[in-house]
């Protein structure tokens, strides 16, 4: 069995789905156990510096070989998988040869990964698919990245006469919920610039991504008898349903794509007395990032004019578009553009419609655009991953290495 599929399928049987209802650092017991099970591989393989904080962050480093000075690269991936969907008791299908046809994924509750919705499905007839079993996530997001960078870690110690500069690993925790840079020690991972191997399908090769915010908005309404409720009730769902239809329908994440924003309601917990309503923002144009903000912010000032004063909004910025750090080492860009030609894949340059830790981590210091894993549908039942482009993300990452020692 491939060395990349191997390590894949032993992690995905490690629940480790992050919790933005928690305040700890991991925020679920499961990263832990997974960060110790890494910590332990990596120690085996022969790392140096291999470490584990007590914010669930691991660290490890393969020394230079080389005589001569290089930049210090880094590859960084992250543990937790999505709460959108469960990642208990994941039980990863191999489909070999793969026909171009319908995967029946669960034939007792009739959960189909079909041609008609998945297109891209046949661009991997003949390949070996991983995908789900229809009942949960598969968490190639992001332990595809993981198994990807230390598949890659492993045959440079394999094959010490290739030469390479000083590469550093970092496997973060929660992700998902927004919190991977929170606690990243960037002077601690001493690198020049990284890469999170993080995208999605082969040849992704991200610098762009959303500009994000949060809004917490609470709304307290008035519950009056129903029978008697005239001129008096105020029903505080009634008023988060019109704050939501103000707000442009054109721009919810279901009619966007590319470069254009949205409004992304994704919470809303209510009765007449009281509603909770919670937003994502995004928008890779920090004026139009603004401008969403401004919107739902006269919007509530509006309602607040209206209702009486009623409503609390709380917006709270999560992180910003890399492209402003990174369109002055577009140098990073160029070395995986060329390390991905020279291994035969085609580099698809596109904004993230989404943020990576990379995100944060630019504005920390550390400069750290995106390249692909190889998965598609991540968060859901769909999800699949070709063991080709798993194996073709360990190339890319061998060839970053080995073009840095030599051109440098």
């Amino acid at each position: 069995m491939s060395k990349v599929l191997k390590r894949f399928l032993e992690y995905v049987k490690i629940e480790t789905t992050s919790d933005a209802n928690s305040d700890t650092s991991p925020s679920t017991e499961g990263q832990l156990e997974f960060a110790r099970k890494l910590v332990e591989e990596l120690k085996d393989l022969g790392l140096e510096d291999v470490s584990l904080d007590d914010k669930g962050y691991v660290m490890a480093t393969l020394p230079s070989n080389i005589d001569k000075k290089v930049p210090t690269i880094g590859f960084i991936a992250h543990m937790d998988t999505s709460p959108d969907m469960s990642g208990k008791d994941v039980k990863p299908k191999i489909v070999e040869n793969y026909d171009g046809g319908d995967i029946v994924l669960n034939e007792e509750k009739n959960i189909i990964l079909s041609v008609s919705e998945f297109p891209e499905l046949k661009n991997y007839i003949g390949h070996t698919i991983i995908t789900t079993d229809g009942t949960t996530l598969l968490g190639a997001d992001n332990k595809a990245g993981i198994a990807e960078i230390i598949t890659a870690v492993e045959y440079l110690i394999e094959n010490p006469q290739l030469p390479h500069g000083t590469v550093k690993i970092a496997f973060t925790p929660d992700e998902e919920i927004g919190r991977g840079a929170d606690h990243f020690d960037v002077e601690k991972f001493n690198a020049d610039f990284a890469y999170t191997v993080d995208g999605g399908p082969i040849g992704d090769l991200n610098y762009e991504n959303f500009n994000a915010a949060s809004a917490n908005i609470s709304i307290q309404g008035t519950n009056i008898h129903p029978g008697t409720a005239k001129n008096l009730m105020v029903n505080s769902m009634q008023v988060a349903i019109e704050l939501h239809n103000m707000l442009p329908v054109n721009e919810r994440p279901e009619f966007t794509e590319g470069y254009e924003g949205f409004y992304h309601l994704v919470g809303f917990n209510g009765n007449v007395e009281k509603t909770e309503i919670y937003y994502i923002i995004r928008d890779h144009d920090m004026q139009k990032f603004n401008k969403k903000k401004e919107t739902l912010e006269k919007i509530v000032e509006f309602l607040n004019y209206k209702y009486g004063n009623i409503i609390t909004l709380d917006i709270k910025d999560t992180y910003y578009n890399m492209k402003e750090i990174i369109k002055d080492r577009m140098e990073i860009i160029e070395l995986a553009k060329r390390a991905m030609e020279e291994v035969g894949v085609k580099p698809l340059i596109s904004p993230i419609r989404g943020g990576t830790d990379g995100a944060r981590l630019s504005y920390m210091g550390l400069s750290c655009p995106n390249i692909f894993t190889g998965g598609h549908n991540f968060h859901g039942r769909y999800e699949y991953i070709s063991l080709s482009s798993m194996e073709k993300a360990v190339e890319v990452i061998l060839k970053i290495i080995d073009l840095n020692a030599k051109n440098s």
